[in-house]
């Protein structure tokens, strides 16, 4: 099923994300290090963004195609 791959892709792109961050999944060690990564950017597609609204971003996107909520059912 096409939803759930999309949202497969946004939570594998958020994890990602997250290690390359923050270099652990640990969650005692993702949110103590939160608040040294606020000023932290990279680049996708030639935009600039903070890290932690790109993470975000795709957590949300991962979240919303799992649950296959409005614009990505069928």
């Amino acid at each position: 099923m096409l939803v759930n791959r999309v949202g497969d892709l946004g939570l594998v792109l958020a994890i990602c994300s997250i290690f390359l961050t923050f270099k652990s999944l640990d969650y005692l060690v993702v949110f103590g290090l939160t608040p040294c990564s606020i000023d932290n950017t990279c680049s996708f597609f030639g935009f600039t963004l903070d890290r932690l609204t790109f993470i975000s971003g795709f957590l949300f996107f991962g979240a919303v195609g799992k649950s296959a909520q409005v614009g990505l059912h069928i």
